[in-house]
């Protein structure tokens, strides 16, 4: 008995290590991306770097949530979406835990990207956003590689949801 509750534990501890190191890992490229943009743009003094046709890479701090959202100057706004990105992030800690299928990598993809932008609200009151996609005048929003991340995690859990659903053991 005592040898199966090892092994038990073994293969629980595999798994959270697996689950830290793919929030680490999302965490760590958003991160780094990140730093150095901001250093270059020092460097730089503020200018846009044209890249392509359609991409450039333009630094601008988001004070809102996604693309700009909710931007206000009160900073008890900013305070609450703060607060509740808090909580949500939470929530998706404990559906990570509660499932045992693919969608789990999905919410911890989400995890890592929102941990990225969480950190830059809380230290620079602020997160930076710098990947400019655009279609001649037309500009998409301004976005960061934490972004990417949320929406790719996004995206899977809405194609799993409409393509796997029912293989799911809820």
């Amino acid at each position: 008995m005592r040898d199966i509750i090892v092994v038990i534990m073994q293969k629980k501890n595999k798994i959270f290590f697996l689950n830290l190191f793919i929030i680490m890992i999302i965490f760590l490229i958003d991160r780094i991306s990140k730093t150095h943009v901001i250093n270059l743009f020092e460097n730089l003094n503020n200018q846009q770097i044209f890249l392509t046709s359609f991409l450039n890479i333009h630094l601008i701090w988001n004070e809102g949530i996604a693309f700009g959202l909710l931007s206000f100057d009160n900073k008890n706004i900013y305070n609450f979406i703060t607060l509740f990105i808090i909580l949500i992030n939470l929530v998706i800690i404990y559906i990570s835990i509660k499932l045992n299928d693919v969608r789990k990598y999905f919410f911890l993809i989400i995890l890592g990207g929102s941990l990225g932008n969480l950190y830059d609200r809380l230290i620079y009151n602020a997160v930076p956003d710098f990947i400019d996609l655009h279609i001649g005048d037309f500009h998409w929003f301004i976005f960061n590689s934490a972004d990417i991340f949320i929406s790719i995690g996004i995206i899977c859990l809405i194609l799993d949801e409409f393509f796997f659903k029912t293989k799911h053991n809820d």
